[in-house]
């Protein structure tokens, strides 16, 4: 659907225009509802930034001494960032669903 300024609007997902249809839009019980908030993001984001920018900094300190500031900047963070983006931010904020997934049994349980 179009709007008269050409941009697209949004159509509300129902249960009836899901693909997976009404059991698939169904929260899960145990599952605590949303994402992380963006407090949490943030440390996750630090976490795994820090250690691979002392971890870079590190490593290519004896090959980039003589180097400009903005180089050596841009030598590191064309490594740091592919890196934290795709592998190890995932991996954290897995482990953070699933600590709050054990941490909603617990209390459920109890």
């Amino acid at each position: 659907m179009e709007t008269s300024t050409g941009s697209v609007a949004a159509i509300p997902a129902t249960p009836s225009t899901t693909a997976a249809g009404p059991a698939a839009s169904a929260p899960a019980a145990s599952a605590p509802a949303g994402p992380p908030s963006v407090h949490v993001r943030a440390v996750i984001t630090w976490l795994a930034i820090f250690p691979l920018v002392a971890l870079g900094m590190t490593v290519i300190g004896p090959i980039s001494d003589g180097w400009p500031p903005v180089l050596r900047a841009f030598a590191l963070t064309l490594v740091v960032v592919p890196l934290a983006v795709y592998l190890v931010v995932p991996q954290l904020l897995r482990g953070y669903g699933a600590l709050r997934r054990r941490n909603a049994r617990s209390r459920s349980n109890a």
